[in-house]
């Protein structure tokens, strides 16, 4: 206890010095340490304790001497070694080798007959060990011994899950941390069990079950960048039931250079539950087609938008033109992309142009003199209760849009153009639904139109994971300000999607197409809302507050269905898909109404959009979309008002 204390005080005390008196004490630490290793040199090869005599004393001035510029010269004096990492041990080797190979050098040209030459050898060696053992010093004082009483209070106990190159170079980083006392590696690798990485531990699976419940362990790091999203997801899964904190880092290919940080350190969401391991993309379809071709993304700042950009970038397309009407979005997709063109030196051209897609006259500019090979038409408003409120604008934007997209394609010859549609167009109960499926009938008439050569497609899917507006963060942000967390109803169900997975099978999907098919999107099995809520807040290391758990830490509340919301969703409107090439991606072909017959429906909806007549817009949509199923009542906001101005303007009349 005594010795412990006095470390602590001899630490503390050169650790406050001002940073020019701890370079002299290194110094003259060096310098002491370069005669020391002089004395032991002469020691251990004449086999008796040494006195230097006559031409000897010129090797004790001669090790200082040399060992001195060359230190300097390469900067050793400036590092700071309780920080310093690998490479700052390495530029004290390297800068004692030329200083003993220049010493080595001189010995021999002197020719001193009482200085034996294995000395050039056995000096530099024993040196090095002296220089870099006050260096290591000084690091072990910093970290065992200060920085322990300075965290000792403040610091939480961390599992690192992988005791690979990844999981030793974040430990590394830790120690660096006064947040985290690292108390173990975890590792599925039998033979590593019961070994140790810097005097840290390795554990099996099946031990660190006891450790988290003896010690109240509550953090665990995943540090297995290359492993499958289904291993992830296992390990995840298994720890859920301890209400532990679950951290991980990204992916090899999201590292830097390979180098681990504490920064790359992130939360692990339900994307990591919920996502699945990729099939890799048809590489070859994507490069006949999209490689050196000019490629038009429609909502390209939107979150399937701005994916589905990264990932054609990744083909290298001749030129990539980024359309949105959302200004703060273009640039920061346009900055993105930019980026990744500097860092994987692309000479993709990317073009960032401010446009409505209701826009007639910009959109048949825009195709005119840029000439797209393919449009991907993400652009349109989403949000289902915001649409509900908004009626008119939300039909204008989604159909108008999407009508404007696809003449401006056939009167300049695009040869594909792509809708990303939504689940929600099945059998909808709300505006945004059937507006989608309005969509999908424009791009499937205007393909059994003869005398062109453009391809109509349509990819439908359900939500995807993280996507602006949408349950996850609304969730995230819920249990970080402490609950509660409010669901709509206990039995509604949805399907999840990644959006990385959901943008590459919506590029793939539209190649494959041949005119007029509407691709389906394989969401897998339909997650309850109520269960997805109950995991995040598990991931968070927190439980859920309930009858049978009054403790607990986060609420979840109901508040009941929001205007137009269903149950569940569905993805296809008939009775029969058939598979394609990809396993994720099935083909249906649907019912719908001629391009003459439409085209007379949209001189009434273009009517009724401009009158905010939002009772008779409900009416043109169920009568175009026979599976449309609208609420009786109207929740349009504007109409509500107008409604409401009315009433009291003939009340007014009246008493007058």
């Amino acid at each position: 206890m005594f010795l412990s204390n006095f470390l602590r005080k001899v630490c503390l005390f050169l650790f406050a010095l001002k940073p020019f008196v701890k370079r002299l004490l290194i110094t003259f630490a060096d310098i002491l340490a370069s005669l020391f290793s002089v004395w032991l040199s002469f020691s251990l090869r004449l086999g008796l304790l040494h006195w230097p005599g006559r031409e000897q004393w010129i090797f004790y001035l001669l090790a200082p001497a040399l060992m001195l510029p060359f230190f300097m010269t390469a900067g050793l004096y400036r590092i700071i070694y309780r920080l310093g990492g690998f490479a700052a041990y390495l530029s004290v080797v390297r800068a004692s080798v030329f200083y003993g190979v220049t010493l080595m050098a001189l010995l021999m040209l002197l020719h001193l007959p009482d200085v034996p030459l294995s000395l050039g050898i056995l000096q530099p060696l024993l040196f090095l060990l002296m220089a870099g053992g006050t260096r290591i010093l000084v690091r072990y004082w910093y970290y065992f011994v200060l920085m322990p009483h300075r965290t000792r209070i403040t610091q939480e106990k961390l599992l690192i899950y992988g005791a690979g190159s990844a999981g030793s170079q974040i430990a590394n980083a830790l120690y660096r941390s006064n947040k985290f006392e690292l108390v173990g590696f975890i590792d599925d690798d039998h033979e590593l069990h019961g070994r140790t990485i810097n005097n840290i531990r390795v554990f099996s699976l099946e031990e660190s079950v006891a450790l988290l419940e003896r010690q109240g362990i509550k953090n665990i790091l995943l540090a297995m960048p290359s492993a499958s999203r289904t291993r992830c997801n296992e390990i995840i899964s298994f720890f859920r039931k301890y209400r532990v904190h679950i951290q991980k880092l990204p992916g090899v290919e999201e590292l830097a250079d390979g180098k681990v940080t504490i920064s790359d350190i992130k939360e692990v969401d339900i994307e990591d539950l919920l996502g699945r391991d990729p099939v890799p993309a048809n590489l070859e379809l994507l490069k006949n087609s999209i490689t050196g071709s000019v490629v038009m993304v429609t909502g390209a700042g939107g979150s399937i938008g701005s994916e589905l950009c990264r990932q054609l970038l990744d083909t290298q397309p001749l030129k990539l033109l980024l359309v949105d009407q959302a200004e703060f979005n273009l640039y920061t997709i346009h900055r993105d992309l930019q980026e990744r063109c500097l860092r994987h030196n692309i000479s993709t051209i990317l073009l960032p142009l401010l446009c409505d897609v209701t826009d007639e006259g910009r959109m048949d500019e825009i195709c005119g003199l840029l000439m797209p090979k393919i449009i991907y038409h993400a652009a349109a408003y989403k949000h289902v209760p915001l649409v509900e409120h908004n009626a008119a604008e939300g039909v204008r934007n989604n159909v108008a849009g999407t009508k404007c997209v696809a003449e401006a394609a056939l009167r300049h010859g695009v040869s594909n153009v792509v809708l990303v549609s939504t689940d929600k167009a099945v059998r909808p109960t709300n505006i945004m639904g059937a507006s989608k499926r309005l969509c999908e009938m424009i791009l499937q008439a205007l393909a059994s139109e003869g005398g062109h050569h453009t391809c109509f497609s349509m990819v439908r899917f359900g939500n995807v994971l993280g996507s602006s507006g949408s349950v996850i963060p609304l969730f995230r942000s819920q249990i970080k300000a402490g609950g509660p967390v409010t669901i709509t109803h206990k039995e509604v169900t949805r399907y999840f999607m990644t959006i990385p997975e959901a943008a590459q099978l919506v590029i793939e999907a539209g190649l494959i197409s041949s005119g007029g098919e509407v691709y389906l999107l394989d969401m897998g099995e339909r997650v309850k809302i109520i269960d997805l809520a109950l995991h995040m807040v598990e991931l968070s290391g927190l439980s859920v507050r309930d009858e049978s758990n009054p403790d607990g830490d986060i609420e979840i509340r109901c508040i009941g269905l929001r205007p137009g919301e269903k149950l569940y969703e569905e993805l296809l409107i008939g009775d029969s898909s058939s598979k394609t090439a990809n396993p994720r991606i099935l083909m249906a072909y649907e019912e719908f109404k001629p391009w003459a017959e439409l085209q007379e429906e949209f001189a009434e909806l273009r009517k009724a959009i401009s009158t905010n007549d939002v009772r008779t817009i409900k009416l043109l949509l169920k009568r175009i979309v026979p599976e449309y199923q609208p609420a009786a009542e109207i929740t349009d906001l504007l109409a509500i008002e107008s409604a409401l101005c009315e009433q009291l303007s003939m009340s007014a009349e009246s008493i007058r």
